[in-house]
C-alpha cells in the first residue's frame, strides 16, 4: 500500500501535484475535460485542508520546445471555472524560472497555481536530475495523481521524488485498487476482453491474464495476427508480422492452462478502409483476398455476449473493430452495452480506446471503474512496476 494525501499533514505546505491534463484540443477549446474532472477530488481535498497547490502536467508532444498549440492556458481557465476560484498560471516557456518561483511564493493556503506544459523542457522526458530538482524546490510534498503517465519515468512523474516526500492522490489510489483487485483477487468466472491492433503491444498483458482469467475473448485488429498463425487467409487486413509466432504461442499457452481463448468465428470485411466502402460478413477462415477485416461479425457478437453474461468480473481493453466508423462499430458497442447491462458484476475498463468508446456511448457511470490510463493500465495489467507508482512512499 502506498501513502496518499490523507496520510500526511497538508496545512501550510506547498504540494506539487502531477496531474494528467493531456486533453484533446480543437481550435483552442478543450473537447473533453474528463481527465481534468478526474483530478478535482484530489485538488479540492488539498484546498479544503489548507495546502498551497501547484499543479503540473504535460499536453501532447511538443518535443522539448515551447509551442503555443500545447500551452496549458486553456486548462487553467477550465480549472478556474471547475474549482470556482482563480487558478494562477505563471506562464513561462521554461516551466520554472525566477518569475515562476516568485509567483509560487505568493500563494496562500487554499490557493492553486498551474505550471506550463512540463514537456516544453527537453529534460522532462529524460528524467534529468537538474530539472527534477528545479521542480522539487517549488514545494514541500510531491503528489502523483497522473495514472495516465505513471508508466513514464520523467522528471514530473518520478525524478522529483528523489528530493521531496512523495504520496499518491485519490485518482492513482483508486486506479491501483480497482485494477489491482480485478487481476489479483477477481470474482469468478473472470472474463477478459482484449482488442486493439497489435499483438506485440499486448503480449505481456495477455500472458499475465492467461495466469488469471477463465475466459479470454479476442477482437480488434489483432485477430488477424491470430488468424495468420492458424493459417487463415486474411486478405489486406492489418497484420502484426512480429506477432504471428507469439499469437501461436499464446493459443498453445491458453490450451495448456485450460483457459478458454475465443477468437471471432465471423468478420465484417470492407473493400477499402472507409465507412462507406462495400461490405461483406464472412466466416473468419473465408476472408476474400481483396478485402480487409473491420469488425467482429454477428455470430461472434452473440458468442461474446453469452460469455460476458456468465461472468462475475470482466476487464476490457481495446475496441473490437474500427469503432470510429459507424458501419464498423457494432462489435465495440455490443461489448459496451452488454457490460452496462450486467448486474452484480465487476466491470473494469482498461483505459485508452475502450474508455473512449464507453464515454462515446454515455455508459461510463454504468461501469465499476473506467481507467484513466491507456499505456499505464496495460503495463500494470501486464505485471510491470510503474515508475510513477514505485517512487511513492509505502504506508
Amino acid at each position: 500500500m502506498k501513502k496518499n494525501i490523507k496520510d500526511i499533514e497538508l496545512k501550510n505546505r506547498t504540494c506539487l501535484v502531477r496531474c494528467d491534463f493531456n486533453v484533446h484540443m480543437e481550435q483552442g477549446e478543450i473537447e473533453d475535460g474528463s481527465r481534468i474532472d478526474a483530478a478535482l477530488p484530489t485538488i479540492e481535498y488539498m484546498i479544503n485542508h489548507d495546502a498551497k497547490v501547484v499543479l503540473m502536467s504535460h499536453m501532447g508532444r511538443p518535443e522539448g520546445q515551447a509551442n503555443p498549440e500545447y500551452s496549458l492556458a486553456p486548462v487553467a481557465e477550465y480549472l478556474s471555472k471547475a474549482l470556482n476560484k482563480d487558478v494562477l498560471f505563471p506562464q513561462s516557456d521554461m516551466v520554472v524560472d525566477d518569475s515562476v518561483r516568485e509567483a509560487v511564493k505568493t500563494l496562500k493556503v487554499g490557493d492553486v497555481a498551474l505550471l506550463e506544459n512540463t514537456r516544453f523542457r527537453p529534460e522532462e522526458t529524460k528524467n534529468d536530475a537538474a530539472f527534477s530538482k528545479e521542480l522539487a524546490e517549488l514545494g514541500d510534498i510531491f503528489v502523483n495523481d497522473a495514472f495516465g503517465t505513471a508508466h513514464r519515468a520523467h522528471c514530473s512523474t518520478a525524478g522529483i521524488a528523489d528530493y521531496i516526500p512523495a504520496v499518491s492522490g485519490f485518482l492513482i489510489e483508486k486506479e491501483l485498487k480497482f485494477l489491482g483487485d480485478a487481476i489479483n483477487n477477481p470474482r469468478r468466472p473472470f472474463v477478459a476482453i482484449m482488442g486493439g491492433s497489435k499483438v506485440s503491444d499486448k503480449i505481456l498483458v495477455i500472458e499475465s491474464l492467461l495466469d488469471k482469467v477463465d475466459t479470454l475473448l479476442i477482437g480488434g485488429g489483432m485477430i488477424f495476427t491470430f488468424f495468420k498463425a492458424k493459417g487463415y487467409e486474411i486478405g489486406s487486413s492489418i497484420l502484426d508480422e512480429k506477432g504471428v509466432e507469439v499469437a501461436g504461442m499464446l493459443m498453445k499457452k491458453a490450451a495448456d492452462k485450460g483457459v478458454s481463448l475465443i477468437l471471432p468465428v465471423d468478420t465484417v470485411c470492407a473493400r477499402e478502409f472507409a465507412n462507406d466502402s462495400e461490405r461483406a460478413t464472412v466466416d473468419s477462415d473465408k476472408m476474400p483476398k481483396d478485402m480487409m477485416g473491420m469488425d467482429i461479425g454477428p455470430k461472434t457478437r452473440k458468442i461474446f455476449e453469452d460469455e460476458i453474461r456468465k461472468a462475475k468480473a470482466v476487464i476490457w481493453n481495446g475496441p473490437m473493430g474500427v469503432f470510429e466508423m459507424s458501419n464498423f462499430a457494432e462489435g465495440t458497442e455490443l461489448i459496451g452495452r452488454t457490460l452496462a447491462d450486467l448486474k452484480d458484476v465487476t466491470t473494469v475498463i482498461g483505459g485508452g480506446d475502450s474508455a473512449a468508446a464507453i464515454r462515446k456511448l454515455g455508459l461510463e457511470d454504468k461501469m465499476t471503474h473506467v481507467s484513466t490510463g491507456g499505456g499505464a493500465s496495460l503495463e500494470f495489467l501486464g505485471g510491470k512496476e510503474l515508475p510513477g507508482v514505485a517512487v511513492l512512499e509505502d504506508k
